[in-house]
């Protein structure tokens, strides 16, 4: 797999960490699977960075010091995947591909996007007219469906005329798409409607004319047009999004919703924080998890010391107190239902050896079985009533998947990274979570394929809601950007479902 290129500044350092999420969702979109769709992602960054770095030396040899117009970066490296998605299918790697993008590359909606100028999806052309301050404000607020909040701390505008300027540059993307729409060729009859359909598409009250209604169901590039010129009624989202990235637009648009409804929104770390959007899932306290920990050792302490004291009963019922069961079958002293996902306990440690005796396993259950895992079959029961019986070592202590993961570190660059970690799981999981620990204190940025939690050097990652299941002898893969300082040695002490799993040579 080829590597990301290596940012050289801190200018391509910060779009590789605002840009490479939606450069990755869309390549999933294009491929039928995710190694293939980070293997495009990574094609179509390195391509991207490749065009921006030619356009900034031209410029600076013009010494006009003047900029073409282009689009802003992350359309301009969505039309990236586009065009090496392409390559791909001219390449013999069209089985990469998603089918229906393959048919779409061979049709004449795809030859529109590398046709003459003029010829080219309206949304398109107006988009590259602008601005590149004010593309970048309208695909951010529009199509990456960020808050204001967001979009104003990214850009450094002042919250509270964010909106207003939105405002502004809406009707500014109105006025180049209709100047555009005029200097399109059209035919007389498309033509006669031209004044009619700015006429209509300017007000929110006004009236389509049943004549003009018919023309727009019929004529692809008009009906395109009323959509780029139509600023009311929600459509504009819709417009730029299928008219600058083309195949699988919509679809984009609604996953860029849906992850911004999420809180799993791309960008730099100060613009989650500032904004209250976190990349990964809120980190519970730690005092919290710190409370629930001394609460499970001292009920395990009094089970103990209750079972230890002569009450003059019969040994029996000495043995029954002593293992700490309740009426239902489920060990008093067991605090595993309380101790949240991830939490790392050192008090189960000690008593994890699988031995059979009285009262240990109570103790050694404090860590087994995480709160709010629904992977119940996966993990276990790690204290059955058989394996209490008789004092014998009994089964084993979890039924916990056995497992193997794959760390890399795909790229590298000064104080930061990106990894990616592939895991295979002999048993089926109906979802899954992955701990592991840095060595040296690297932190994740974000992450893709999964939402995180970081608790100082120990990393929960979590399924998303598209690949939560996985088939026995399945594999998932997921990836994410970090940083580091000194040394970035690899992941260490790796858990699936809160069991150990082997790190892959």
């Amino acid at each position: 797999m080829p590597d990301l290129p290596t940012p050289q500044n801190a200018a391509e350092a910060a779009l590789l960490s605002e840009c490479w999420d939606a450069v990755l969702s869309y390549a999933d979109l294009c491929t039928s699977g995710s190694a293939s769709a980070t293997l495009l992602a990574t094609e179509a960054f390195t391509h991207g960075i490749d065009e921006l770095r030619a356009a900034t030396a031209a410029s600076k040899s013009t010494g006009t010091g003047r900029r073409a117009l282009r689009l802003p970066r992350i359309p301009l490296l969505l039309a990236s995947v586009r065009t090496v998605a392409a390559a791909w299918e001219t390449n013999g790697l069209g089985h990469r591909l998603d089918p229906d993008l393959r048919l779409w590359l061979h049709s004449d909606k795809a030859a529109r996007y590398v046709g003459p100028p003029l010829h080219r999806p309206l949304a398109l052309r107006g988009l590259r007219d602008m601005q590149e301050p004010d593309a970048v404000l309208l695909w951010l607020a529009e199509v990456e469906s960020l808050p204001m909040s967001a979009v104003a701390r990214r850009l450094g505008l002042d919250p509270a005329a964010a909106s207003s300027e939105l405002a502004q540059v809406r009707a500014l993307f109105r006025d180049r798409c209709h100047r555009n729409h005029l200097d399109t060729p059209m035919n007389a009859y498309c033509r006669s409607y031209a004044r009619l359909l700015d006429a209509v598409t300017r007000s929110p009250s006004a009236e389509t004319p049943e004549d003009l209604s018919r023309h727009l169901a019929r004529c692809v590039e008009c009906a395109e047009a009323a959509a780029c010129l139509r600023l009311h009624g929600g459509g504009l989202p819709a417009a730029l999004s299928s008219g600058v990235i083309g195949w699988g637009g919509l679809a984009y648009l609604e996953r860029r919703r849906r992850a911004a409804e999420a809180g799993m929104i791309g960008g730099r770390t100060d613009v989650a924080v500032d904004t209250g959007l976190n990349e990964g899932k809120p980190v519970r306290p730690r005092i919290g998890r710190t409370g629930i920990l001394v609460t499970a050792v001292l009920v395990s302490a009094l089970a103990l010391t209750v079972s230890l004291m002569p009450f003059g009963g019969s040994k029996g019922d000495d043995a029954s107190a002593a293992q700490g069961e309740s009426t239902d079958g489920q060990s008093l002293a067991d605090p595993g239902p309380s101790i949240p996902s991830g939490s790392t306990t050192k008090s189960g440690s000690g008593s994890g050896s699988g031995s059979g005796t009285a009262g240990s396993p109570a103790v050694a259950d404090s860590t087994s079985r995480p709160a709010g895992n629904s992977d119940q079959e996966a993990q276990g029961e790690s204290s059955s009533p058989a394996g209490k019986q008789g004092g014998a070592t009994g089964s084993p202590k979890s039924a916990a998947p056995d497992c193997r993961v794959k760390y890399e570190i795909v790229s590298e660059w000064p104080d930061g990274f990106q990894a990616t970690v592939t895991v295979t799981s002999t048993k089926a999981l109906a979802t899954w979570n992955l701990g592991w620990t840095f060595k040296d204190g690297q932190r994740v940025g974000q992450m893709w394929d999964g939402t995180f939690t970081q608790d100082d050097s120990h990393v929960t990652a979590t399924a998303a809601d598209y690949n939560k299941t996985v088939a026995a002898n399945g594999t998932f893969t997921f990836g994410f950007l970090g940083s580091w300082t000194g040394s970035n040695s690899a992941a260490r002490d790796f858990t699936l479902n809160t069991a150990s799993c082997q790190a892959a040579g």
